[in-house]
């Protein structure tokens, strides 16, 4: 596998904006450590050693290249577009998270870090931070919402396992948000000593183009496989979206190929009113949270509103600044599938493919559902499978009756 695995340098035309969306707006206290964490992600990014460890890492410890599987079956009772999943499935510890912890994890070892802190919502992003820090001798400690710890219980136990320890956040909604919070005041408190591993692409500059390069692994993949296997480039690009980071990687190579459609999906929940849903393209509007400027489901008072989705990885208020930038331009566009097409999606590839996907990437697959018998059969469809469904078992025989 070649060596050199990150973006050659920024796309956005300002370092940290992504047209308006984007910035810095955190307490004086961490902005000298996010001046310093560009510094040395920038170096890194130049230094071919880095890279070529991050590579080896994702290669020899991870098991990239994922495999582009083309859905058969699928396509055929579909009876409309090739369905190919790009199986990130099948990384070391079920989903693409993998690809940004061991991307970042050897950022906190070269700065000298010897504490990590992560926030997680499904538990993917935890036990994937866990795992690097048991891998390069990292201390680790993991927030997560009361909530998701009751409905990812599975991931609680994997991440106490690998030497995490897991603290419950009781406040708010004792969800990805409220994780994220208690994170960022950890970080506050302990900026010295202390490494802040950010999931997915959002929050504060650096992290939204950190984390986009290191999750573009996957569309670099996903291109090449598909010359390979069909000789061209497919009709769209479907993922999920919660913050972001399965999607942008999933998109970031095709953005400058503007015959691809890139279509990110977000959590319809249950409902269309505020509260009922994360779908933040169909109910918020551009504000403020955790770092960062970009579209925030809020009351008309400006308070953070409650989210919803079955699958807790998608249950958030925000969304990562780059596909706020996506969605403004018209580069990308944004739909919702609730709770029930999800749940659908699981039952339809597990059954007519053999492969679970984690409620998340069902989203996806509920999409792709829909737009398929649109195209012709000569057409194609790429939807990025980000993760698998053993942890959301226990949702599944509830939501199922299994």
């Amino acid at each position: 596998m070649a060596s050199i695995i990150l973006p050659a340098s920024p796309s956005e035309s300002r370092p940290g904006r992504f047209g308006v969306y984007g910035g810095r707006y955190v307490p004086e206290t961490l902005m000298a450590a996010l001046v310093e964490l560009e510094r040395e992600y920038e170096a890194a990014r130049a230094d071919a050693a880095f890279q070529a460890e991050l590579s080896s890492l994702l290669h020899d410890y991870a098991g990239r290249p994922t495999p582009l599987y083309f859905a058969s079956r699928l396509t055929g009772q579909l009876g409309g577009a090739k369905i190919y999943l790009k199986r990130e499935d099948l990384l070391h510890t079920g989903a693409h998270k993998i690809n940004n912890a061991l991307g970042q994890g050897l950022l906190a070892k070269r700065m000298g870090k010897q504490r990590v802190i992560a926030e997680t919502g499904a538990g993917q992003h935890g036990v994937a931070t866990a795992t690097v820090c048991a891998l390069l001798g990292l201390e680790c400690v993991v927030y997560m919402g009361e909530v998701d710890m009751a409905r990812q219980e599975l991931n609680v136990l994997r991440m106490r396992l690998l030497g995490a320890e897991v603290r419950g956040v009781s406040s708010g909604s004792r969800t990805l948000k409220d994780a994220i919070s208690e994170a960022m005041r950890d970080w506050v408190t302990n900026v010295r000593t202390t490494y802040y591993l950010l999931g997915s692409a959002l929050g504060a500059h650096p992290y939204p183009t950190m984390v986009r390069d290191f999750q573009h692994v996957i569309s670099k993949e996903i291109k090449q496989q598909l010359l390979e296997k069909e000789g061209r480039l497919p009709n769209a690009v479907i993922a999920c979206v919660g913050g972001g980071s399965n999607a942008i990687g999933a998109f970031y190579e095709f953005i400058p190929e503007r015959q691809v459609r890139l279509i990110g999906v977000e959590a319809g929940g249950y409902g269309p009113a505020l509260g009922e849903h994360a779908a933040r393209f169909r109910g918020g509007v551009p504000g403020v949270l955790q770092g960062t400027f970009s579209y925030v489901l809020q009351d008309e008072d400006g308070q953070i509103a409650l989210t919803h989705s079955v699958s807790a990885g998608l249950d958030y208020a925000s969304i990562g600044p780059e596909h706020a930038a996506l969605h403004d331009t018209g580069r990308a566009e944004y739909t919702a599938q609730d709770d029930a097409a999800a749940l659908d999606a699981v039952i339809r590839l597990s059954r007519t493919e053999g492969i679970l996907p984690a409620l998340e990437s069902a989203h996806a697959v509920a999409e792709a559902l829909k737009v398929a018998p649109t195209y012709g059969p000569h057409d194609i469809l790429v939807v990025n499978l980000s993760g698998r469904g053993d942890k959301d078992m226990g949702i599944l025989a509830r939501e199922l009756k299994l």
